[in-house]
């Protein structure tokens, strides 16, 4: 493209041309036309390039011929990408033109394909939108939706055309899950439609765009609530019940089956305890379901050769002319109902109570059913939830319940093949203990499942060794090194795993665990040699961080294993790395005791350093920044003997607000009310000067979420703005310098804390 260089594309109409010439070279069949095409699209500035998209989206005449449809869908798809890589900024910047571009060409009704890739853009738009600013466009935009969702069923009825409203349902449950109760004064004009869509929906070609609307109708339902809903609950119900009547006979690839068990979770969540009537018409088909015994046999080969591939069997040569069958039809039902019994479980606990023993004795023994591997997800990840069930029943009931999935838990840890069940199942455990609480293991549990852990631990570290090994063999290419990557990535998801089981410990045994855990300690040492990959120093650090967070001030006998490699992994070039030291110096101070000071009092100027570089804030750092500032914040509050206060105290408060990281967010912000409380001088600053500044790190925690009404902090908040507005100079000073989302999110904070 002549037109870009090193300045990029100029706004003129050729640079235009070019750049829908570029978007066509994007899609274009040939490899070597795409490559060229995004070397020149990475070059391209964002706002140059967010310009052009929003022109080719809207169709926009300007001395040219409209872009061709396919330019369009692509500058949409572009658009829903830019959302994803730059979000939230991207959103910030550009909400009004991109909501109001897709919208427009989502009501053309030129191309169903271009609608489609628009609806799909605003989905992607409007999941890391912030509500703030959703609100400011919801009138116009769910009218919209609305307007465009009669066309399209109308068009539904007509020519039976499909894709662009399969899009628009699921932009419509996207939208309702973002603005939440907003929504409820739009459900009356929604709710017929997607209930007339489900009605409609009976032919097998429509199964997707049937399974889609009725997570919509969920997802709706979700967000205004049970009040409004349960006018239309009944009628939903028996739409949701009518369709899994046919469970059991539905195909193993029918899109219907994911869209179901998600909108029966969320139903049972609006509905609660009133779910429970309906109980007793699932329940028993679903256990049926469940409970259902594949079909195997041994054939001879030429019994095998005869089979049709309809006739849905799986067959595994055993040599001698004979293989085992396995009827492979039933097992997606049977994993589909194992699915939802888990949903009814973890949503309606007290109402599930009669049933707990009943489907623990079912899946406890799935554990063990390798012909499909979710099925045995689905058993282990029913584990805590029935625990929880069990324990609404009493201690004694719990425990006969705990005794029964206890030992079997842990064997499957130690020998289930799939690394995907594995972590499924090690998580399991973890929150299963968390359910249990301190004692829950006795003497012969502890031991076997140290020797499960120190042979995972052992195995992961021999792994790394054989895969360097590979890597200097002959036949080593690129080929090779990129299965060696999923090797590695597969081992250290189950090194996370292993760090979940040991927080569970640590958080619920406190210290009495560690003269168990002392047998893993040179393992875990080893993890955060310097020499280790960057995600064994991670996962190391993160569980010494546990360690000092539950088990102080006896953590303190480990600090020669720590010490050093926390404060020298502060300066990693790993985000990842450096975020795991930050938290560990964070909770020394907050909870490590007197020991820790001096650690700590050397920590502060490496997270300053940290905070200060200057590409701290971009997507790939920012988390493991504000883990630095909260670090910095809990050395403050809980160690302020250890740094000059007055002197940090400036700086940190110039950091604020946290955005990405809500618990240390929170933590932030609590702390700032501490020292507003206390009328700290060196906060307020000289006649109130901070004032404005802390009022806007107020807006920012409600604009971003952070602030949750259930928590303590947000009646605090709240309070201090309060008293702010008791000075109306004061207070008009502080709004002046507020945008207009920013001072809504005060009043809407005003109105509920």
């Amino acid at each position: 493209m002549a037109a870009a260089g090193a300045a990029g594309l100029p706004a003129t109409v050729s640079g235009k041309q070019e750049f829908y010439q570029l978007l066509k070279n994007l899609i274009n069949p040939s490899c070597m036309v795409r490559r060229q095409a995004e070397e020149v699209y990475e070059n391209i500035p964002g706002l140059c390039k967010t310009t052009f998209l929003l022109d080719a989206v809207r169709n926009r005449r300007a001395g040219y011929e409209d872009p061709h449809p396919r330019v369009r869908a692509a500058a949409c798809t572009t658009l829903g990408q830019m959302a994803t890589d730059f979000a939230p900024n991207f959103q910030k910047k550009f909400h009004e033109t991109v909501i109001a571009a897709l919208l427009r060409t989502m009501e053309n009704q030129g191309n169903q394909r271009v609608q489609s890739h628009a609806a799909s853009a605003l989905i992607i738009f409007i999941e890391d939108c912030p509500k703030a600013l959703l609100v400011l466009y919801l009138d116009s935009m769910v009218r919209n939706l609305h307007s465009i969702l009669v066309i399209k069923l109308q068009e539904l009825i007509r020519n039976g055309t499909k894709l662009a409203l399969e899009q628009l349902v699921t932009t419509i449950a996207s939208v309702a899950d973002t603005i939440e109760e907003k929504f409820v004064p739009y459900y009356d004009i929604f709710m017929p439609s997607l209930k007339h869509i489900v009605e409609l929906a009976v032919q097998k070609e429509l199964k997707l765009l049937k399974g889609k609307t009725i997570e919509c109708i969920s997802h709706v339902g979700l967000a205004v609530g049970k009040e409004k809903f349960m006018q239309d609950a009944s009628n939903v119900m028996q739409l949701l019940l009518k369709t899994q009547s046919d469970l059991s006979n539905m195909e193993d690839d029918d899109p219907q089956t994911s869209y179901m068990v998600s909108a029966w979770a969320r139903m049972c969540k609006i509905l609660g305890n009133d779910f429970q009537q309906y109980l007793p018409l699932v329940i028993e088909p679903l256990i049926k379901t469940a409970s259902a015994k594949p079909d195997v046999a041994l054939l001879d080969t030429q019994d095998v050769e005869n089979m049709s591939d309809d006739d849905g069997w799986q067959f595994v040569n055993l040599g001698d002319q004979q293989s085992f069958g396995i009827k492979t039809s039933g097992l997606e039902a049977k994993a589909t109902a194992c699915q939802m019994l888990v949903y009814y479980a973890k949503e309606l606990r007290e109402g599930f109570v009669e049933y707990t023993e009943q489907v623990v004795k079912l899946m406890v023994p799935l554990l063990k059913f390798y012909f499909h591997d979710n099925v045995r997800v689905a058993a282990a990840e029913s584990m805590p939830f029935l625990l929880e069930c069990a324990r609404i029943h009493g201690p004694e009931y719990l425990a006969q319940i705990w005794q029964f999935i206890c030992d079997p838990l842990i064997k499957a840890i130690g020998t289930e093949p799939d690394t995907d069940v594995l972590s499924e199942i090690m998580n399991s455990f973890a929150k299963s203990i968390e359910v249990m609480g301190d004692g829950c293991l006795n003497n012969e549990h502890l031991e076997e499942l140290g020797e499960i852990l120190k042979t995972k631990l052992e195995g992961h570290f021999k792994n790394q060794e054989l895969r360097q090994v590979k890597r200097q063999e002959e036949n080593y290419d690129q080929q090779v090194e990129m299965s060696l990557q999923d090797e590695d990535e597969c081992d250290v998801y189950i090194l996370t795993k292993v760090s979940d089981i040991l927080h569970s410990l640590f958080s619920t045994y406190k210290e009495k665990i560690l003269p168990w855990f002392e047998q893993l300690l040179p393992l875990i040492v080893n993890l955060i040699c310097s020499s280790r990959p960057w995600p064994d120093r991670q996962w190391g650090l993160c569980i010494f961080d546990d360690i000092i967070e539950h088990c102080s001030p006896t953590s303190f006998k480990y600090v020669e294993y720590f010490r050093w490699p926390m404060l020298l992994n502060m300066r990693d070039n790993n985000p990842e790395v450096r975020q795991a030291a930050a938290y560990g110096l964070g909770v020394m101070a907050q909870f490590g005791g007197d020991d820790y000071r001096s650690l700590c009092s050397e920590a502060v100027p490496l997270l300053v350093k940290v905070i200060k570089c200057a590409n701290s804030k971009t997507k790939k750092n920012v988390i493991a920044t504000e883990n630095c500032i909260s670090a910095v914040g809990k050395i403050l509050r809980f160690k302020p003997n250890c740094v000059n206060v007055d002197e940090v105290l400036p700086h940190w408060l110039s950091w604020l607000p946290l955005h990405e990281d809500k618990e240390e967010a929170i933590q932030t912000l609590s702390f700032l009310c501490d020292l507003i409380e206390s009328n700290h001088p060196v906060v307020l600053g000289p006649n109130n000067s901070n004032l404005p500044k802390i009022i806007s790190i107020i807006a920012e925690g409600k604009i971003n979420e952070t602030i949750n009404y259930e928590d303590p902090c947000a009646k605090r908040l709240a309070n201090v703005v309060r008293q702010v507005q008791t000075s109306e100079e004061l207070w008009l000073e502080c709004i002046s310098q507020l945008d207009d989302v920013q001072q809504e999110a005060l009043q809407e904070l005003l109105n509920f804390a």
